[in-house]
């Protein structure tokens, strides 16, 4: 015998086979590599369960996952069963191996093959239709929540007379049902016919009969059931009329029945109703019958009305009944659109006064005095300038703002009375850390510090104060201090720019600020927010999830350490709250001494009857959101949206509360019973908070966008389209976006008072003139709060936003200062052009900006308020030094009202003595020009006159300053102030 093995025949080795020591392990890498698997997908479900845990929204994440698992495994099992049984049903009916043709005969291989495993096969199948259709059942657990605790809206269909929760929670769950049953009835017609051919049930070419008798009867009545399912889809396509979208002459996104719809798509969809259910009864009569005769015929009756009834009729009744006499016939059905695409919208209470626009009558001293109540014009644009913010209070190039500031009110302590504040957060900024390293990046290096405000109706005007032009801060520093109170924990662990995680409270200290002598301040984070990491199954966990095996080892984690992550409010919100649509824009606010984060959030549905869809990402877009701030965060189309819930989190600990506001949407109160104890009840509002929530900017732009077309409410006129709107393009920048709204206080026709406001303008559809302007109050302590007004522009070429804007940039004025600048290398900046209405027309101002140049105290790269442009009526607009220099130039008027055109909490100024003040104003220009001479001589004595004429200047302006008193900055000077 040959020796295999090479060697002597007694030892000889197996060729091929691994020894026993090889095989175990073999055997334990590969448990090895199941246990690790299974341990990163325990990870990922054990980081998920500690962090809704860590914020106390464990209940959102147990009732999500039950619903899903509940969802998988039932619809799942139902799809297997369904998919299984119909093929073992089509094994057990199949004909004896005797009666076998020569075409069966040929499949003998494929059946002996898989006859050892048949029983696999099957499990196989039904095992992979299962999980299959499981994963999909499971995605539509905010279908079955909704449609489980829906409550009805107390408003009906105009068609159907159905409450409109029928549309919103039960016409969505009933179409996954009837699509999951078309699913199981085609796969299990496919499977069986499938098992039949295999097994000689079926033959496709041999002579004969083509399909047993048990055959014929199975799979007749599966496609009977199939049948039966599209007798349901024809009935709820009645219902789904009056959700349809489609187009016709006036509107681009028309919603419900239309003339066509209900005279003869709905006969139709009833007709087609009845064909398929006698059709689904010729295929169940097979049982008895033995052939398909009748059942196929039925089918092709079935097809043939679908054509002629479903799809010809309607075209005909479109094309000679509709379409000859279109706008009387779809009148009414125009009139249920308008109806309820405002009810939807929250547009149906919107108060429309007609305006003239044109100006009125009165004495223009009169008109100047009406100017000066009729608004607190914010001057300082949040727009623009934040680059001044960054510049001036960002102290260290880790910190950053955002490229758009937010408006909110805050009292000023000389008056009590709320005034517009400019505010921003100093976030941290991961790109700015001086050296990179997994320390620094994530526990050194963990927070920003401190929130920044600035007045909005005025900046500096006085030179001992800071640079002219700048923003007049109220709240700065670093620590800060100010006039926002003290703030408990001025720490932002928590904002819109902090995206990494970071591992605080541990032994390895946190750096907190930097002084201006350059001593660091550390701080070790004493909140509860975050993941503990104490426990060494967590440290492992989180090591697989974030790929970060340092986690495991490292001794900067040790007792008191947690992790912190998910820290944007909008990632928190929509964690805790997946069935909310967030307001593009989160803003910081000081309440109670702490700082949060506002959002506003919203419930919408696209199923609302006759109500017109809009698609939210798109109508939210305006030249602001191209890069400064966000959309609303989804691209979802709706036709129903409410201002629900308005949610905090703390900019410290990271705490998420959500709050109702509106306290009578169906929507919100489904998902409360469905996740109860997550939304807290309006009544919970601290009167803190409630002074700083504000009407929300993307609610608004969809309001206002519906409101081109439905602030009309006849419907021959809107089938016209002749008093059709649009948003005008903003006129300051060339991104041919639309123009964004503005938060400002002002005064509407009828108001007595001052109301914070959020506003907006209208044009007429392709022309720049003004139609119409729209403002709705913004004070969430109002009794008005929600409430829009709309001024309906009754006069004839009122000059709109862009036309005002090309009269200003070409003014000879503007020409002139800006040819001046060119010498400075400075750049002129448009702010936002505010529209108030004054005296029966509109006073537009704008505050102008330049950017660039060299200033004496120090370069500055950064917009500065430099002028104040203004526009009345038809009149030529002015282009002054101060906002109370514009209003008189603009009215015609020399002297100024006292205190009304002053900034909230100023006080007009004594006279000074104006010889000596022009005496030291010249002092200081003569040297100025002596320091420009003398720079030019950059030797000893050029430095030394340089010298000599800076401190000449610095005296001059300190004379000038005291001439002017002690409240130079608070008067009516250049560079913004009120008046």
């Amino acid at each position: 015998m040959p020796d295999r093995g090479g060697g002597p025949t007694g030892s000889r080795t197996r060729v091929g086979r691994p020894s026993g020591r090889v095989r175990f392990l073999l055997m334990v890498l590969g448990l090895l590599a199941v246990l690790a698997m299974a341990f990163v997908m325990f990870s990922g479900f054990w980081t998920d369960w500690l962090w809704y845990r860590s914020v106390d929204y464990s209940s959102v994440f147990t009732t999500t996952l039950w619903t899903k698992i509940g969802l998988f495994g039932v619809f799942g099992l139902i799809m297997a069963v369904a998919v299984g049984f119909n093929i073992w049903l089509a094994h057990r009916l199949r004909p004896p191996l005797s009666a076998m043709s020569t075409e069966q005969q040929s499949l003998d291989r494929y059946r002996m093959s898989i006859a050892p495993y048949k029983k696999w096969v099957l499990s196989a199948v039904t095992a992979l239709v299962g999980l299959i259709a499981g994963a999909s059942a499971s995605g539509q657990w905010r279908t079955w929540l909704l449609w489980v605790d829906g409550v009805p809206f107390g408003k009906r269909d105009p068609q159907f007379h159905l409450d409109v929760s029928f549309y919103a929670f039960d016409l969505p769950w009933y179409r996954f049902l009837l699509g999951f049953g078309f699913a199981a009835a085609v796969l299990s017609v496919v499977a069986a016919a499938l098992t039949h051919y295999l097994y000689g049930g079926l033959r496709m070419t041999s002579p004969g009969a083509r399909a047993t008798a048990a055959a014929t009867s199975h799979l007749s009545v599966l496609i009977g059931l199939f049948v039966s399912l599209k007798a349901v889809a024809y009935w709820l396509d009645r219902y789904g009329l009056a959700v349809k979208s489609s187009g016709f002459k006036s509107t681009d996104a028309w919603t419900g029945l239309r003339y066509v719809d209900a005279n003869a798509y709905l006969p139709a969809k009833t007709i087609l109703f009845c064909i398929a259910v006698i059709c689904a009864v010729l295929f169940f009569a097979t049982l008895w019958r033995r052939t398909w005769q009748l059942p196929l015929i039925g089918f092709g009756l079935m097809v043939l009305s679908a054509i002629l009834i479903g799809g010809l009729y309607p075209a005909i009744v479109q094309k000679f009944t509709v379409q000859p006499n279109e706008q009387a016939k779809e009148a009414p059905y125009i009139h249920k659109n308008i109806k309820a695409t405002r009810a939807a919208y929250g547009i149906d209470h919107t108060e429309v006064t007609d305006y003239s626009g044109k100006g009125g009558a009165a004495p223009a001293d009169e008109q100047r005095k009406a100017a000066d109540s009729a608004a607190s014009y914010r001057l300082v644009d949040p727009n623009i300038v934040s680059p001044a913010f960054q510049q001036v209070q960002q102290s260290r190039k880790y910190y950053q703002f955002p490229s758009t500031l937010n408006v909110d009110r805050y009292k000023d302590p000389s008056t009590g009375k709320l005034q517009d504040t400019i505010v921003g957060v100093r976030e941290l900024n991961v790109a700015g850390i001086p050296k990179h390293n997994w320390i620094n990046d994530h526990f050194t290096y963990t927070h920003g510090y401190g929130l920044i405000a600035a007045k909005g109706t005025n900046a500096v005007t006085d030179p001992s104060q800071g640079t002219v032009g700048a923003p007049d801060f109220t709240e700065s520093g670093l620590p800060t201090t100010g006039q926002l109170g003290p703030i408990r924990h001025p720490q932002i662990y928590y904002g819109e720019k902090t995206t990494q995680y970071s591992i605080v409270g541990g032994p390895q200290k946190e750096l907190d600020y930097e002084t201006k002598g350059g001593n660091t301040k550390t701080t070790s984070y004493q909140g509860d927010s975050g993941v503990s990491l104490a426990n060494p199954l967590n440290r492992a966990a989180y090591a697989v999830a974030f790929s970060e095996p340092q986690m495991l080892y490292s001794g900067a984690i040790g007792k008191g350490s947690r992790i912190l992550y998910n820290r944007t409010p909008k990632d928190r919100i929509e964690a805790v709250a997946p069935w909310l649509t967030l307001d593009g824009d989160a803003y910081p606010a000081v309440v109670d001494g702490h700082i949060k984060w506002i959002v506003d959030a919203y419930t919408t549905t696209d199923s609302y009857p006759y109500s017109s869809r809009t698609t939210l990402g798109d109508t939210t877009e305006d030249s602001l959101t191209n890069h400064s701030r966000s959309v609303v965060a989804q691209q979802n189309q709706v036709n129903y949206i409410r201002n629900s819930v308005k949610a905090t989190v703390d900019a410290y600990t990271g705490k998420v509360t959500l709050y109702q506001w509106d306290d009578q949407d169906p929507v919100l109160k489904t998902w409360m019973k469905a996740f109860p104890g997550t939304v807290r009840p309006k009544a919970d509002i601290p009167a803190g908070l409630k002074a700083h929530l504000r009407y929300p900017q993307d609610l608004f732009k969809v309001q206002r966008e519906l409101l081109t077309r439905y602030h009309v409410r006849d419907a021959a006129q809107f089938y016209s389209g002749s008093d059709a709107w649009q948003v005008p393009d903003d006129p300051t920048t060339s991104s041919n976006s639309a123009v964004p709204p503005y938060y400002l206080s002002l005064k509407m026709p009828k108001q007595k008072n001052q109301t914070f406001s959020l506003t907006s303008t209208f044009t007429p559809s392709g022309r720049p003139s003004l139609s119409g302007f729209m403002a709705v109050d913004s004070d969430a302590t109002s009794s008005d709060y929600g409430k829009i007004r709309i001024l309906r522009v009754t006069g004839d070429n009122v000059p709109g936003p862009g036309q005002v804007q090309s009269k200003v940039s070409g003014s000879t004025d503007v020409a002139e200062f800006v040819k001046n600048l060119k010498g400075s290398n400075s750049d002129i900046e448009y702010g936002n052009l505010l529209t108030v209405p004054v005296d029966n027309g509109f006073l537009y101002v704008e505050p102008v900006y330049t950017k660039g140049g060299n200033h004496r105290a120090g370069s500055q790269n950064y917009p500065l308020l430099k002028k104040v442009a203004a526009s009345y009526g038809d009149g030529k607009p002015v282009f002054e030094d101060s906002l109370g220099d514009a209003l008189n130039a603009v009215f015609g008027t020399d002297e100024q009202p006292p205190s009304t055109a002053q900034p909230p909490g100023k006080q007009t100024k004594p006279p000074a003595d104006d010889k000596a003040l022009q005496q030291a104003i010249q002092d200081a220009q003569q040297a100025e020009a002596d320091s420009k001479k003398a720079l030019t001589h950059l030797d000893k004595d050029g430095w030394a006159a340089y010298g000599k004429a800076q401190q000449e200047l610095q005296n001059a302006l300190d004379r000038a300053a005291e001439l002017e008193g002690s409240s130079a900055g608070s008067g009516a000077g250049s560079g913004g102030g009120s008046g």
